[in-house]
């Protein structure tokens, strides 16, 4: 994965219905996908990361920043 990728959140849960690992990025508006496994889900979130980063890019359409947690005191 793209260095400039690595820092965009990911959010997992477990669909009973489905029976798969649902992934969504919060900062990317419609950035979801699945995986059969926990490491699946987690390769295809980072590949729709990747994704919706570079067709965003190349319609200029702007790319949210990662949020970041700020554990200052």
């Amino acid at each position: 994965m793209n260095e400039r990728y690595e820092h965009y959140s990911m959010t997992i849960q477990w669909s009973e219905e489905d029976g798969v690992y649902i992934v969504s990025v919060p900062e990317l508006p419609g950035c979801k996908t699945h995986g059969k496994t926990y490491e699946e889900a987690v390769r295809q979130g980072q590949d729709a990361i990747a994704t919706w980063i570079d067709g965003s890019h190349a319609v200029g359409l702007p790319i949210p920043a990662p949020r970041t947690l700020n554990l200052a005191r």
